[in-house]
């Protein structure tokens, strides 16, 4: 037991085949070789969320159907796998299902596997993207939701005629969005839907990567709700955040225009940002504008725990530690006068 002291050792071991996705921020495949580093404490989480990495390993044998752990390891302060963590965890895996991981564990032991501190349950939009993206790169077929997903999103059914279509159906045409004609019957659904499914619709695109023509007309549905007297700003966040897989350019467009009126930055909006949209935050100029937008709402609780999980993602952290040193604003210099004080203790 003692040998093995990373996840993947004991999957190579077995001769397993498998797959690692990050399931904390965006639904997304992280590389294997990659992951053996962050195992190793050569290189930080990629994509931490409050302060542990949320991930699933799929693993399965030659002729064997997958099996699926839902993790949720603790981090340090550096962003590296707390290695205890991992070593309580191989022991619970070994107890209920051998080294060799071809023991079908009784009831018992999957009840004490599943019970684990580590295991999570993800929500159902997580859940439902997370099997189709995996379907679809094991090549193995859709849900029996698919084609009735399908058929909806042609308009042929009626628009209102969405109570039939499950969520998961949705899922596996996002994540099949270069096949057949899924990203052109996308791409004309998203001005033509319902509130309801399409609130369902957007909550699978954060987590895909979207073509340059529908990345185009979300940002044009966003432009259009944010021009309007009363916007809704939950159907702004819903956007933003579905927009969080466009090219850079897109989003950052897209981040500069939300940033730019003061208005629309309500706190839903924000924490839609800082938990999809943080990849373009790595401009520094629209990360000082986010974090001033954030000062502004005046909630302090708020500042802190955002600021505290952007700092975390390795790609952000030399940007939020050189904005912390250098403000510019009022707002923003009291804001991070306090954040200073609590990390201390002051308060």
């Amino acid at each position: 037991m003692d040998k093995f002291h990373h996840l993947t050792q004991l999957l190579d071991n077995a001769g397993c085949q498998y797959k690692i996705f990050d399931l904390g921020r965006r639904v997304c495949e992280i590389d294997i070789e990659h992951f053996k580093a962050v195992e190793e404490n050569r290189q930080p989480y990629p994509w931490p969320l409050k302060q542990h990495a949320h991930l699933s390993i799929s693993f399965w044998q030659p002729g064997n159907p997958p099996w699926i752990w839902f993790l949720r390891l603790p981090l340090d302060e550096r962003g590296l796998l707390k290695q205890a963590a991992v070593g309580d965890f191989i022991k619970y895996v070994i107890e209920a299902m051998g080294a060799t991981l071809n023991t079908t564990p009784t009831e018992e032991e999957q009840e004490k596997l599943a019970a684990n501190p580590y295991t999570f349950k993800p929500n159902d939009d997580k859940m439902a993207i997370f099997h189709a993206q995996l379907r679809e790169r094991l090549h193995l077929p859709a849900s029996h939701y698919y084609e009735h997903a399908q058929h909806y999103l042609t308009g042929d059914l009626g628009w209102d005629k969405w109570q039939g279509v499950g969520l998961q159906g949705l899922a596996d045409v996002c994540a099949r969005m270069k096949q057949e004609n899924n990203a052109t019957q996308l791409r004309k659904a998203v001005n033509n839907l319902p509130l309801t499914p399409l609130y369902a619709l957007l909550g699978c695109l954060e987590h895909c990567t979207l073509p340059e023509a529908l990345a185009t007309r979300l940002k044009e549905r966003l432009d259009e709700e944010a021009a309007v007297d009363t916007p809704d700003l939950f159907l702004i966040s819903a956007l933003i955040r579905a927009l969080s897989g466009a090219d850079t350019a897109t989003l950052s467009q897209a981040l500069r225009d939300l940033l730019a009126q003061s208005a629309l930055s309500h706190p839903e909006i924000l924490v839609a940002i800082a938990g999809r949209c943080w990849q373009g935050l790595t401009d520094s100029e629209l990360a000082g504008l986010f974090l001033l937008r954030l000062a502004e709402t005046e909630d302090q609780t708020l500042f802190n725990q955002l600021f505290a999980d952007l700092v975390m993602l390795p790609n952000l952290r030399g940007i939020m530690l050189q904005l912390l040193h250098s403000p510019a604003n009022t707002a923003l210099i009291e804001a991070i006068t306090k954040l200073q004080q609590h990390a201390r203790g002051e308060d």
